[in-house]
């Protein structure tokens, strides 16, 4: 083989050494990257149950619209006084970060869907300019709600003060639970700390390369 020859093999095969090396580059820079977020719950199948209540538009709304999803998840109550105002404001941080994003959902359940009916839940929606497509008011059956706090969601959701029941009052939980796309939980964030605000804004993000 002449020189010349010599030298067109060498080119082509740096320039397919190249090509190589550009496409594993890609690809390893672009495949899903699992995150460090730990998954909760009682076993490592702990996953949302299956459920349906109605958002503040009066649509139904069950565990096949957020599959795929991340969500954020919070338990409320419209007409309470105390952390939940807070909590509703500082949420409006992660719903703009994300805003028009179809893949992150936030679900505000209410602890008195007695009182939150869907048109005291719109109302109390629109404080917040809220897209009822992704940031969800819900409200349904008492039992239901308090039974995804506690066995889905695995947070606190009281309607009781050291075992007497208080018609008008509830104690509930001040945190967000955030869920990946196959309805596990990866973190639990305290709603009034801005610190943790920022914290499950960056996980969000984390959980969507997955």
């Amino acid at each position: 083989m002449n020189s010349k020859k010599t030298g067109v093999f060498l080119i082509a095969f740096f320039i397919l050494l190249g090509i190589s090396f550009l496409s594993y580059w890609f690809k390893i820079n672009n495949s899903p990257k699992p995150s460090l977020l730990p998954v909760i719950g009682n076993d490592q199948n702990h996953h949302v149950q299956p459920f349906s209540f109605v958002n503040q538009e009066g649509k139904t709304i069950t565990e096949k619209d957020i599959k795929g999803k991340v969500c954020v998840v919070s338990y409320f109550f419209a007409t309470c006084k105390s952390i939940c105002p807070k909590m509703s404001e500082n949420m409006t941080q992660v719903y703009k970060a994300y805003r028009g994003n179809k893949d992150v959902l936030i679900l505000s359940h209410t602890v008195d869907p007695k009182r939150d009916t869907v048109q005291a839940l719109k109302a109390y929606s629109l404080r917040f300019d809220a897209d009822p497509t992704q940031w969800m008011f819900l409200t349904g059956d008492k039992k239901q709600l308090y039974d995804m706090a506690r066995y889905s969601y695995l947070i606190n959701a009281e309607d009781t003060a050291n075992g007497v029941t208080i018609e008008d009052d509830f104690i509930h939980d001040q945190h967000y639970v955030l869920i990946d796309k196959f309805g596990r939980i990866r973190g639990f964030y305290d709603g009034l700390e801005l610190e943790q605000i920022k914290k499950i804004i960056v996980d969000i993000k984390d959980l969507l390369k997955e």
